[in-house]
């Protein structure tokens, strides 16, 4: 439960957040829909990262993909895009292609099936496996929109980016809890990781203060079912 002196105001089911003036809705999944053109954005789903940890013998459960793929195909039911971005680092590494299982493939073409799916190019993955379909892009512009992997240094109107999984720690009445969130000051965003073993950066680490400077952000925390937007005076480091 959250301290009552924290600085929060609960938005609706699917939060609203703007963006260089566009209202997207910040789904509690982590996934950002802009309304207006069908699109739906996730970032940093690692696709495979569990096989790739076992063949460093750490054994996780092998069905992250599967996991993945089925919160996007919720998605896809709930919000019917017509085009899906997919902002870098979807693949964990460069073999994921040679582990992927072939129902898993089968999944992302059906999902993939009568809409445009655009896979932004990430650190992880700078090529796609070749039994994937899609639109691969270094970067991808849409209208005032720019969607890449890693943001950049100062300010960017417009900028949508993942890579840095954030999360907040915000104070609660038996210490603090910690959640993933979105982290935007209106004029850019930076996305929380999507995939099942993708874990989170604190947006007060310096690697934010680049990106925001002085300038006033606003974390949107994701709860079970609901997206919170918070001040972000209400947020510890960890």
């Amino acid at each position: 439960m959250l301290d009552r002196n924290v600085t929060i105001h609960r938005a609706p089911a699917s939060g609203a957040i703007e963006i260089a003036g566009l209202g997207f809705v910040a789904d509690a999944s982590g996934a950002l829909f802009l309304e207006s053109d069908r699109l739906l954005i996730v970032a940093d789903l690692h696709f495979e990262k569990g096989s790739a940890f076992a063949e460093r013998r750490v054994f996780l459960p092998p069905y992250d993909t599967a996991a993945t793929l089925a919160r996007i195909a919720r998605l896809a039911l709930r919000y019917s895009p017509r085009a899906i971005v997919a902002l870098g680092d979807s693949f964990h590494d460069t073999r994921a292609g040679q582990r992927i299982h072939e129902g898993d493939v089968s999944s992302i073409e059906a999902l993939q099936r009568g809409r445009e799916w655009i896979w932004v190019a990430g650190n992880h993955d700078p090529e796609l496996p070749a039994q994937v379909g899609g639109e691969r892009r270094d970067i991808y512009q849409h209208g005032p929109l720019t969607f890449r992997h890693e943001p950049l240094a100062g300010e960017a109107l417009g900028e949508i980016a993942g890579h840095l999984h954030p999360a907040a720690r915000i104070r609660s009445q038996s210490g603090s809890t910690r959640r993933r969130c979105f982290v935007t000051d209106g004029s850019r965003c930076v996305m929380p990781a999507f995939g099942a073993f993708t874990g989170g950066l604190n947006f007060r680490d310096e690697a934010f203060g680049k990106l925001f400077g002085e300038r006033e952000i606003v974390v949107h925390a994701l709860g079970r079912d609901r997206v919170y937007a918070v001040s972000a005076a209400s947020c510890l480091a960890d």
